[in-house]
């Protein structure tokens, strides 16, 4: 019921079957037109805009005076009856534009000053700068765009809830002040007042809680969880998030994976989006070989390839002077990429040179010419056992797998973007699986955690912990949607003794362990169930839905990239006498 004391409908719920009715409005002016001494107001509200029009023919002297006066911004109460259009004055592109509102009451119940942004804009005009929007964010929220953006998320979060529920999942909330837990970030600590020196950690996820109330026997968790990471930003990453996070005892992966895509499917439906379950299932190796990354665009062909073998009888000179220690020649054959320009090409070769590779080599065929920085190297008939047909375009570098995947995996994305070829599909989702348990540290080679120290080695790779960690895969999972991480998950270590001996490769000595996660290893020798989990990124996933460029687009009050509040004026400094309650003295 949106009817109240001031308002009968809200003003974008209007319609030509309420044609008649007396009503009464309260919202913000949008625009102000006043033509032939009838003004015509379009009022808004979080519904949609409908006109409102004052006029001598109904309203008195002073309503329309008022009419006339009514500011940018300036929030009005309305009583009025609803009209028909005259078929020529409809506007097709308003919900409400079979009617407008004949106005015989205005009252201003909230005069504004001159907004220092504005929130009606034409469909040329450009958006103010980013940071001047967030800094008055409160109008740049009153954007029919934006308030869109939260109204869906409200949706999806309660259709998530919805889907959870009948699921048999309980929605329990975890502390937000607790303990400082490895999850491969930097944690945002709170001082302790009440105990001097000791801090709480804001959580990076309720990962520990989750799995202790498996233990507990609640079977299936779930919430829309706070997580807090002190990291860099970017787009879309913001220092307070949320997840829809969710475990369940006695599962397997398989089960996990199937209970997640319940609730993808059912938000993508609620965007109004149509998704295939079950998901294409890569292994976490067959992706990294293949399209270099573990977030792959299945939309789109462009796959990677090995091509060392094939090209070695050539001995092209770029190709081969990094050879050996495992370097392997990888590259990609291009489908139409004849219609890449020569400035094309050497942007890709740059892309290539600022991800780590050495350069990009690259072959165009067009009929029976053959050109390119390795042209004279090639004929159509060696090019054609590459897969490279008439009209397409062969690039390729040379080095270890952890150089070339990332490069070819930025040139392939590249490569998309000026191409623009046509999707396979609108929606590519995928189960990325297997993925290591350990990688070695790129400083010192010792094995840190791929993901998160709690996930379970797989059960054919368990007696390799001590021997060989590196060989160790993880029954961990990435759900990927369109080339986008949508959320990880994985099934969880219950063994304390399997625990302690990943704690212990990851450098932890006993009294580490036992000092950090002594409580979780006490649950789980407890009598601790199989279990595992997931969290999706509902940000993330929102952005996507919404078409947003930027995870901004989809939270009330966020942080710029320098994790700065601009509104409000976050983080600022402490008083002194907060700092001495707290025990702390701040260091220039």
């Amino acid at each position: 019921m949106t009817r109240t004391t001031l308002r009968t409908h809200r003003c974008g719920a209007l319609r030509a079957a309420d044609v008649g009715q007396r009503v009464r409005l309260g919202g913000w002016v949008h625009r102000r037109r006043d033509l032939g001494g009838i003004v015509f107001l379009d009022l808004r509200d979080r519904d949609g805009l409908v006109q409102v029009a004052v006029g001598p023919g109904w309203a008195s002297p002073e309503i329309v005076a008022r009419a006339q006066a009514a500011g940018a911004e300036a929030v009005l109460l309305v009583e009025g009856e609803v009209v028909a259009r005259p078929p020529a004055m409809r506007n097709t592109e308003l919900a409400t534009g079979e009617i407008e509102v004949h106005a015989t009451s205005l009252r201003v119940a909230g005069p504004a000053e001159t907004p220092a942004i504005p929130v009606a804009r034409g469909k040329t005009e450009e958006l103010p700068a980013e940071e001047l929007r967030l800094k008055y964010r409160h109008l740049d929220l009153r954007r029919p765009e934006l308030q869109a953006n939260l109204i869906l998320r409200h949706r999806l979060a309660q259709r998530a809830r919805r889907v959870l529920s009948e699921l048999d999942f309980l929605e329990i909330e975890t502390p937000i002040l607790t303990k400082p837990t490895p999850e491969g970030a930097r944690d945002y600590l709170v001082p302790s007042r009440v105990h001097p020196g000791e801090f709480y950690a804001l959580p990076q996820s309720p990962q520990i809680y989750k799995q202790l109330l498996m233990v507990a026997g609640f079977d299936r968790y779930f919430q829309l969880s706070r997580c807090f990471r002190d990291e860099d930003l970017r787009f879309d990453r913001q220092p307070e998030f949320t997840q829809i996070d969710l475990e369940a005892s006695f599962v397997a992966q398989d089960d996990v994976l199937a209970i997640v895509e319940t609730v993808l499917v059912a938000l993508w439906d609620e965007a109004g989006q149509r998704i295939e379950r079950p998901f294409t299932r890569l292994s976490w190796r067959d992706a990294m070989e293949r399209y270099g990354t573990d977030k792959p665009d299945l939309r789109y062909d462009f796959a990677i390839t090995d091509w060392t073998a094939a090209v070695q009888p050539f001995a092209v000179p770029f190709l081969q002077t990094a050879q050996g220690n495992g370097a392997r020649v990888r590259g990609i054959a291009v489908h139409g990429g004849g219609g890449l320009s020569r400035k094309d090409v050497d942007v890709l070769a740059e892309t290539a040179k600022s991800h780590g590779a050495p350069g990009l080599a690259w072959v165009k065929r067009q009929g029976e010419q053959v050109s390119g920085s390795v042209g004279k190297h090639f004929t159509t008939e060696s090019l054609g056992r590459l897969g490279v047909g008439d009209g397409d375009v062969a690039l390729m570098t040379v080095g270890p797998d952890h150089v070339t995947s990332p490069a070819l995996d930025k040139v392939r994305r590249e490569v998309i973007r000026r191409l623009a070829p046509a999707p396979k599909t609108a929606h590519a989702l995928c189960w990325v699986v297997d993925f290591p348990l350990f990688e070695p540290d790129p400083e010192t080679g010792k094995p840190v955690f791929a993901h998160h120290p709690f996930t379970s080695p797989h059960p054919d790779d368990v007696g390799k912990l001590d021997s060989d960690p590196f060989a160790c895969r993880a029954l961990h999972y990435d759900a990927v949607y369109n080339g986008n991480e949508l959320g990880s998950g994985s099934i969880r270590i219950t063994d304390p003794a399997v625990q302690r001996t990943v704690f212990r490769h990851l450098g932890l000595s006993p009294a580490d362990i036992d000092a950090r996660f002594g409580f979780l290893l006490t649950a789980l020798a407890a009598g601790a169930p199989p279990h595992g989990g997931f969290a999706v990124g509902f940000d993330r996933t929102a952005m996507l839905l919404v078409g947003a460029g930027s995870m901004r687009d989809v939270i009330a009050f966020p942080k710029t990239t320098a994790a700065r509040a601009l509104f409000e004026g976050a983080p600022a400094p402490a008083r002194p006498e907060d700092l001495a309650a707290l025990h702390i003295k701040v260091v220039p």
